[in-house]
């Protein structure tokens, strides 16, 4: 069988696993976040945390629980890597420095999980299962919480209200997530991924010394890591070592945990506003863009050509022999277009354009179908901007699902789509104008600056993925990727649930025949053609410097 028709049918094998999850796990999720049901695990919970779970709460509630929360969150696991050194299960590492755990604390918490370290030489058992594996649950499903808020802004009028953020959060946990990574940890474990607390092991006597290994409860903290598009590994190898993806089939079951949920959310989003073609219609914009990536991705793969590269039947460099240019093509695409940033193979090694490709997947916004949560509520932003712009077109006051979008709403969806773009190019440019930071560069020219370029869109859009030939364990690059970690989280879900709350003041318009169809093909196409446009025009002068000038002179 030829490497591309091996990567054809890994692509329609995850087609059809998606499309048997979607209805199933869309309308589920639906019922968990409508039910009035609280079960007695969620009370214990509630009891804990001094919530109560059946008040309802406006968008300043609502963002200050998301605001406390996260902040709680960051200082404990930032506390907890600080004391490593005196802890049990340390497996002899020392306390983490001060800048480096507060890069690793916003990273998991914003659910970005971009690591400056190496998981086995630097993380223990404690702060491996006790702190970064909790942060994969409660991130994400802080995301999907948000996203939730959001489509009951749509759904509500006269209210204001969107729900109650604590109940949000732990069903999203003990409803959503946990079951679907026990599932997922054993299928993990029957594939061949590791699970236990065992120690370091000496495995054997090579010219450099000997090597050693860490045991550890891999398999549970790599499901929720695609499941919960997180992407931090427990090793530095990430995705690409054998502890965690032993094998292709392991490595097309990740890819499918990476996008089952962001793609169920659609539905979701049409049962609770109560227009399943809603839903279709932003699923389809979606998967035309996952589509389009992954074939443009495995084109500039398996199309770079030489002796060397036809031999090895396409450009392997960086690549893992189990997963070959398919299998790690599928993965790069999948983890850069969510925010997940786990990688089977190293981006850096990529063609100029394949690099670009994962890139520019990141700078969409995420979107396609994104992250859990903040995928559904990136791409419903663009709807917002798509219909304001059809307004424009026609002279007409512009109206998504009922509700008008109006100046208010427009500014907040318009400041949405900026702050990320800002933190990424600002950054980049600070990195690039200062003596010290291009010193971590590998590489020089083009690459070079694709490399701290790749490093700050990965870091704002929170995706976690990175160029590996950059030296990011700086004091500069822990700081400032931290703090655009927690910026390109926070911020957007400020004007987020903004949007929200004054959506779900307005009463609902009847449909006339002068209103846009957004459940209509044409309006795919030109929410499609809005993501490509936006993007384009903020990051096409910055690309052309890096990715675009390395693959032309190729």
């Amino acid at each position: 069988m030829s490497p591309v028709l091996a990567g054809v049918l890994q692509l329609l094998a995850l087609v059809v696993a998606l499309g048997l999850s979607y209805r199933p796990l869309g309308d589920y999720m639906a019922r968990v976040y409508s039910s009035e049901k609280h079960y007695t695990p969620e009370k214990w919970i509630y009891r804990v945390i001094g919530a109560n779970p059946d008040t309802e709460m406006r968008w300043p509630a609502y963002l200050r629980g998301v605001l406390a929360f996260s902040a709680v969150s960051v200082l404990f696991l930032y506390l907890l890597q600080r004391v490593q050194g005196v802890l049990p299960g340390s497996l002899g590492f020392v306390s983490i420095d001060p800048d480096q755990a507060f890069n690793t604390a916003a990273s998991f918490v914003a659910n970005t999980n971009w690591q400056s370290y190496s998981g086995e030489q630097a993380m223990g058992h404690v702060v491996q299962t006790g702190g970064l594996a909790v942060q994969n649950f409660v991130s994400a499903a802080v995301g999907m919480a948000v996203a939730v808020a959001l489509v009951r802004g749509f759904a509500r009028s006269r209210s204001g209200e969107l729900g109650n953020f604590w109940a949000d959060l732990v069903r999203g946990t003990v409803r959503v997530l946990l079951p679907l990574a026990v599932v997922g940890a054993l299928v993990l474990v029957a594939c061949g991924a590791i699970q236990n607390f065992s120690g370091i092991h000496e495995v054997g006597q090579f010219s450099g010394g000997a090597q050693q290994w860490n045991g550890g409860a891999v398999a549970s903290q790599e499901v929720i890591k695609e499941l919960g598009t997180n992407g931090g590994g427990y090793f530095n190898a990430n995705s690409a070592h054998p502890f965690e993806n032993p094998n292709g089939l392991s490595n097309l079951f990740e890819i499918y945990l990476i996008l089952v949920i962001p793609f169920a959310m659609t539905r979701t989003f049409g049962r609770m506003v109560g227009s399943l073609k809603q839903g279709y219609a932003i699923l389809g914009t979606m998967a035309v863009i996952w589509v389009g990536f992954t074939a443009l991705m495995m084109w500039t793969e398996f199309a770079h050509r030489g002796p060397a590269l036809e031999i090895a039947g396409g450009a392997m460099e960086g690549k893992e022999t189990r997963f070959g240019i398919a299998g790690s093509s599928l993965f790069a695409v999948a983890t850069t277009l969510t925010s997940t940033g786990a990688v089977n193979s190293f981006h850096d090694s990529y063609t100029g354009f394949g690099g670009g490709i994962a890139m520019l997947g990141m700078q969409l916004g995420e979107i396609a179908p994104g992250g859990v949560g903040s995928g559904l509520y990136g791409m419903l932003i663009m709807a917002v901007i798509a219909v304001f712009i059809a307004g424009l077109m026609v002279g007409r006051t512009p109206e998504y699902l009922g509700k008008k979008i109006g100046t208010r709403e427009i500014k907040f969806a318009a400041c949405y789509i900026l702050i990320t773009p800002a933190l990424v190019l600002c950054f980049t440019a600070l990195a690039m104008a200062l003596p010290t930071p291009p010193h971590s560069m590998t590489n020089t020219g083009a690459h070079g600056f694709s490399e701290i370029l790749y490093a700050y869109t990965s870091g704002a859009n929170n995706n976690g993925s990175a160029f590996g030939g950059l030296n990011a364990d700086t004091q500069w690059f822990n700081s400032t990727v931290g703090i655009a970690m927690l910026l390109g989280r926070f911020l957007p879900m400020v004007f987020v649930l903004a949007l929200a709350g004054s959506l779900s003041e307005q009463a609902p318009v009847p449909a006339t025949a002068g209103t846009l169809r957004t459940e209509k093909p044409l309006f795919t196409g030109l929410l499609v053609g809005t993501i490509l446009i936006i993007t384009g025009l903020t990051y096409f002068p910055a690309l052309a410097l890096g990715p675009l000038a390395e693959g032309l002179a190729a």
